[in-house]
């Protein structure tokens, strides 16, 4: 009886010991199976450009080639538009959490009675311009009296901000002939069937890499300095999502900074994942021009994606007085820097 015992007790050490065993290894298993699921777990989150994917905006590739989104644990999707009001009309469906467009598309769409924020500054420089060919002398906007000026659409910046610059001269569309002449707008130019074009500092680099000539340049920020474009989410995502939202903006902007100090690097990523980045060497280009874009006196004191909102505010009336906006929305109300505020 007394070997019997002695037998069961040992074999109910030996039981209790390997149930500790395993019980310690299934905590270990369930603790790792946490972190697989939560990895597992990353936000969506889908942002809706106006644009397919281009050179200008290789930090979001290089974030991702990097894989910056994942470490913020973030599911990122680069959805396509043609043109900015794509973008906010893709937010205002539910097709998209975020919208990297123009202001004048956010303008409009507040006009709207659509519900939006704008949480960060994108290009606080305006990159529009008008060019001429240096032979025609149309040194001023005065200078277009009567004659044929191209666009790149009547939905476009272009158009828009041809519009600011003639308002500032004292002048209407109605004093020059207007025409849409396509994205390829610089081969209207340059056959002469127009005498000058609205468009855009890259467009305007690309179009001289081509042999565009001596061209006289006026640009519209020495007018207006309208943000080329900024981020903008609807006012049910921004209350709803304002973490994985900073998390978002704090990738954006360690790319951004990242791509101004390594632009080959970017300039390299860019060639397989946009569809106009064929070249390094001009991808290097595009990215400078944009990384100049990216800042101004003030951002390099508040930091990258400030939002001047007295800008915002000046915006809003040039537009309201060239009857782009038949009433005022106060963009002050629809724009913070709240987000920006947290980002490191």
């Amino acid at each position: 009886m007394r070997r019997f015992i002695r037998k069961t007790s040992t074999a109910f050490i030996f039981a209790a010991f390997m149930f500790s065993v395993v019980g310690c290894g299934t905590e270990e298993e369930h603790q790792e199976d946490e972190e697989v699921v939560e990895k597992q777990q990353a936000e969506k989150i889908k942002m809706a450009s106006w644009s397919q994917p281009i050179t200008e905006q290789s930090n979001l590739y290089l974030a991702e080639e990097k894989g910056w989104f994942e470490e913020a644990n973030i599911d990122f999707e680069y959805i396509p538009g043609a043109g900015g009001g794509d973008a906010v009309r893709n937010i205002i469906a539910g097709n998209a959490d975020i919208a990297f467009a123009n202001v004048e598309a956010v303008l409009l769409a507040l006009e709207q009675g659509e519900e939006l924020r704008i949480i960060y500054n994108i290009y606080p420089e305006n990159v529009f311009n008008l060019i001429s060919l240096k032979e025609s002398n149309i040194s001023s906007v005065e200078d277009l009296r009567g004659q044929d000026v191209g666009v790149y659409s009547l939905s476009s910046g272009t158009y828009q901000n041809l519009l600011v610059l003639l308002h500032q001269a004292g002048m209407t569309e109605n004093d020059i002939n207007i025409i849409e002449t396509g994205v390829l707008n610089f081969g209207p130019l340059m056959t002469k069937q127009v005498a000058a074009t609205a468009a855009t500092d890259t467009g305007l680099f690309d179009a001289q890499r081509n042999d565009l000539g001596e061209v006289d340049i006026i640009e519209v920020k020495d007018v207006l300095n309208t943000p080329a474009d900024v981020f903008v989410v609807t006012e049910k995502t921004f209350q709803e999502k304002k973490d994985m939202l900073v998390r978002f903006l704090q990738v954006y902007r360690d790319s951004v900074a990242y791509t101004m100090e390594h632009t080959e690097e970017a300039a390299e990523v860019a060639v397989s994942a946009a569809i106009d980045g064929q070249e390094v060497e001009r991808n290097i280009e595009i990215i400078n021009i944009r990384n100049q874009t990216s800042t101004n006196s003030e951002v390099n004191e508040k930091g990258l994606g400030w939002l001047n909102l007295d800008i915002l505010q000046e915006v809003e009336e040039t537009y309201y007085e060239l009857e782009l906006l038949s009433e005022k929305v106060n963009i002050k109300d629809y724009a913070t820097n709240d987000l920006v505020e947290q980002l490191n």
